[in-house]
């Protein structure tokens, strides 16, 4: 029996490497995804290695190197065919964010293809797929055929990823997952950027979200990792801009599945919640300048109906009924105002862990969800309320469920005065960063 060549590199000089201090070459990281991903490296050095990235960084040429030796490990789309240009989007996530669901049907509106390859949530923040699958009959997984299909005949398509984009990076997410890595920006950029260039689509706007409610709570580190990935994509070919956005409050009024298909819809509609809306035609905006269609009226597209037009062509495509009575929870439990005043606070990330807990969100990624289960927001800070009026309704099936949805929120918002400070953080749009 021949005896297999000797690895090239040594995994454990690898990890000593970072963690004193420096730098991997290209080879050296070339090979370490490509041995970690068929087995040769054991978790528990991929482990050590990730907590010497996560203590010590990497260069910008380690990121880069390390993104494309991901990407290596699976397949590219290529979505020349289509004869026209291609946008997406991508969300660092959080409570109430169902912005991808007005966006692609209103870009696509404007002749860009837009291929949104999505995912299901976990913990707090929500999952665009989970959302749509509120809707009797859509499905998410499509074969490339299929999506490519969509793309050419309805022009925007949210799907499931396929399991060959970047297979490297899921096996690597799910063991930072349980080491206390997630947080490290050269593991979170390379592990976004490399599905994302994978994906093949020629320009890229990144909504990199901050505050209580987002994945990084300090704009500071939400800045480093947009700046990153925007340094990613340009160095991939692909146009790429990041605007930095404010997730200390909730997105809109709704919080769940559903009832976020539910809000998306009205933004389609041409109405639906001022923030929505809002952050909805920045993205596109954005998206449509980065894919070279710069001077276009994007909210007459939500206000005439050609936005909602596209949404219900793409529902149908993926075998969805667009007119189907979307799922309601059993049971509700209303919160209501103790007193006159304004509505000076209502902090993001615990409305988000109440909706979890209420059956909105899963705890593993095998876990199901409840469709009708999450919260309905009655009033947003600087609303002014009245005793006894509704600031907020739990939506579950078990009603077991409220006590600890009710623990998740006590604290997190506050009536003041006429005149007390609004807490809220400032602006939706914070920055933008890219070319």
């Amino acid at each position: 029996m021949r005896t297999p060549p000797p690895e090239p590199f040594d995994t454990v000089e690898i990890i000593h490497t970072k963690r004193d201090h420096r730098e991997l070459t290209t080879q050296q990281i070339n090979w370490l995804v490509e041995a970690y991903t068929r087995g040769y490296v054991a978790d528990e050095q991929m482990s050590a290695l990730t907590m010497a990235i996560f203590l010590n960084g990497m260069s910008r040429r380690e990121i880069r190197d390390l993104t494309a030796a991901m990407i290596a490990t699976g397949e590219r789309m290529d979505y020349s065919a289509l004869g026209k240009p291609t946008a997406d989007k991508h969300s660092t996530g959080g409570v109430g964010d169902k912005i991808t669901l007005p966006l692609m049907p209103l870009v696509a509106t404007f002749g860009i293809a837009v291929p949104q390859l999505s995912g299901r949530g976990l913990g707090h923040t929500g999952g665009t797929l989970d959302k749509l699958e509120s809707i009797p009959g859509w499905r998410a997984t499509l074969s490339g055929s299929e999506m490519f299909a969509q793309l050419r005949d309805v022009g925007g398509v949210i799907c499931a990823a396929g399991a060959e984009l970047a297979p490297a990076d899921k096996k690597l997410y799910a063991l930072r997952d349980i080491t206390g890595t997630v947080e490290a920006i050269p593991l979170i950029a390379s592990s976004i950027m490399s599905k994302k260039i994978a994906e093949g689509t020629r320009a890229l706007v990144l909504d990199v979200k901050f505050g209580s409610g987002a994945f990084l709570t300090d704009i500071a580190r939400a800045r480093e990792l947009a700046r990153t990935m925007v340094e990613l994509g340009t160095d991939a070919g692909v146009a790429t801009s990041a605007l930095l956005t404010n997730m200390n409050v909730p997105l809109g009024l709704t919080i769940g599945n559903a009832n976020e298909v539910r809000e998306s819809v009205e933004v389609l509609a041409g109405g639906g919640p001022r923030d929505v809306r809002e952050l909805t035609v920045a993205l596109a905006r954005e998206m449509l300048t980065m894919a070279g269609h710069p001077d276009v009226d994007v909210a007459a597209a939500l206000d005439d109906g050609r936005a909602m037009d596209t949404w219900r062509r793409a529902i149908r495509a993926q075998g969805g009924d667009p007119d189907a009575p979307l799922p309601t929870a059993r049971e509700q439990h209303p919160v209501t105002a103790d007193r006159d005043g304004v509505l000076v606070a209502q902090e993001a990330l615990p409305f988000g862990i109440a909706a979890w807990r209420l059956g909105a969100g899963r705890a593993r990624k095998e876990d199901a969800v409840s469709h009708g289960a999450g919260i309905d927001l009655h009033a947003k800070p600087g609303d002014h309320v009245r005793a006894g009026q509704p600031l907020f309704t739990l939506h579950a099936d078990d009603p077991a469920r409220f006590a600890r949805a009710l623990e998740a929120v006590a604290g997190a918002w506050r009536i003041g005065d006429i005149g007390d400070p609004i807490v809220d953080g400032g602006p939706l749009v914070a920055e933008r960063l890219g070319a």
